[in-house]
């Protein structure tokens, strides 16, 4: 136990202390300093290309698969597998903990991180549409760090390789990873549904795992029931969140000024809590995108669209749906919410307390049904991901697969009954040696997917 922690204060601890006026400091994480430079580095060398390329992201969105077997899928419904995951627990648990530890200037601080992060998600999606392969037990496609990873190694190496080293840590990270967000899904899952509907975790815990068990142990059913629930539960929250801020219109100006004013003010500094701001918005801001972390890759890979750079697309267009639209109906819902009536409130405390001030009991109830589908869409969306990994790590067989997803159903389960807290670090370890692992490639390989973007461009100019 010594040892996990000692690596995970490296990954998450404060490897650089910057000294602040008035003895404050500002902290900074390894994970930190490899994402948001990486992002910065990525969006250059793209020339910016989330922002010049965004009327494109929505056009590929309607582009059809390329494939007609059933079994492939189109680049709009990995864009739903990938969603599913990023807006799940990032978008409630982690913007309520950002603003709850951080204030109203870890809004800002998410921003910068998405608009950076797509970049860097643009790139590893491309890298993973590159080198997918085949998937012989699933049908279609299938990908991820992993592979464009063991390509790479097998570039350096200059021969052929059954495994690669650092392929094989990030294909044991992610599967670490997933399966403690498992627990970390059904414990918010029962808790919010104890606190809105007094049903005991028990019941909770037996529901929710047999629905679920039911969809990941037939073949097709993940992607045909995300494509359904995602669309529907993200639009309902961000139609919600539209009304309440139409509402309360008045309150906005106020709301921004306290946002830009926590994230850059004089006060936050001289008291040493500009550290916190920084961290928690920028921390929960890489929680909820994943860019950089090699998760939806797995996704992108997957998808059967006529170019390598429409995955690409379509995964950064994932992280500005996740981060600046979902992510900031959290924070607006309890930004717009008077301050004493939430004082020395945290958690989904804060959260549930703000819905009900603006809309009564049916406000907590709308936050757990809201929570119950993030999370189950979040659990379905990881273990599809899973897939690839386990196929790398034991080969193309039904019983590794099974053994995997049986594993996380008793996370799951288990979650739903009680709360670890080495299970919840688990989940933050876990992605954050798969990020360590995944940008090592990204560097030497963004060329191949900066070559990739430069004749798309060519390719639509010419049109």
């Amino acid at each position: 136990m010594k040892a996990f922690y000692a690596v995970f204060n490296l990954l998450w601890g404060d490897l650089v202390t910057i000294p602040l006026p008035n003895g404050g400091s500002l902290g900074l994480s390894l994970l930190i300093l490899i994402l948001l430079p990486t992002g910065l580095y990525f969006t250059i060398r793209t020339r910016f290309v989330p922002i010049r390329l965004f009327p494109e992201m929505l056009k590929v969105t309607v582009e059809k698969k390329q494939d007609s077997s059933e079994h492939s899928i189109s680049g709009w419904q990995a864009l739903i597998v990938s969603t599913a995951t990023r807006v799940g627990m990032g978008n409630l648990v982690g913007v309520v903990a950002a603003v709850s530890l951080g204030g109203a200037g870890a809004v800002f601080w998410m921003w910068v991180t998405a608009l950076l992060g797509s970049a860097t998600a643009f790139i590893e999606a491309t890298l993973a549409q590159l080198y997918k392969q085949k998937d012989p037990l699933y049908g279609g496609y299938r990908g991820g760090p992993a592979y464009y990873i063991h390509a790479f190694a097998e570039k350096v190496r200059g021969k052929k390789v059954k495994r690669s080293v650092i392929a094989t840590l990030f294909a044991i990270s992610g599967l670490i990873c997933w399966s403690g967000i498992s627990q970390v899904i059904g414990n918010s899952v029962s808790s919010a549904m104890e606190n809105a509907f007094n049903i005991p975790p028990m019941y909770t815990a037996v529901g929710l795992v047999l629905i679920c068990a039911i969809i990941v142990f037939r073949r097709d059913a993940s992607v045909k029931v995300l494509d359904v629930v995602v669309p529907i539960m993200a639009c309902a929250y961000f139609a919600i969140t539209i009304i309440l801020i139409a509402i309360n219109y008045a309150s906005l100006p106020g709301v921004f000024a306290r946002i830009f004013e926590e994230a850059f003010g004089m006060k936050q500094m001289v008291s040493g809590g500009l550290g916190a701001v920084l961290m928690n918005g920028i921390k929960r801001g890489l929680f909820s995108n994943e860019a950089g972390s090699g998760s939806a890759p797995c996704a992108a890979a997957a998808a059967d669209v006529s170019h390598p750079v429409k995955s690409g697309l379509l995964q950064a267009l994932g992280v500005f749906i996740d981060t600046i639209v979902i992510c900031t109906c959290s924070a607006m819902i309890m930004l717009i919410t008077p301050v004493d009536i939430v004082k020395d409130l945290s958690g989904m405390d804060l959260l549930q307390e703000s819905m009900k001030y603006h809309l009564g009991e049916p406000g907590v109830v709308f936050i757990a049904l809201t929570l119950l589908f993030f999370c189950f869409s979040t659990f379905i969306g990881i273990l599809f991901y899973a897939r690839g990994n386990v196929a790398y790590l034991f080969g193309d067989n039904w019983m590794s697969q099974t053994i995997y997803k049986i594993f996380a159903l008793i996370m799951l389960f288990i979650g739903c009954l009680a709360a670890y807290t080495f299970v919840w670090d688990l989940g933050d370890f876990g992605i954050a040696l798969m990020t360590v692992f995944n940008v090592i490639a990204l560097y030497p390989m963004s060329k191949e997917a900066l070559c990739a973007l430069s004749e798309y461009e060519r390719m639509i100019k010419k049109k």
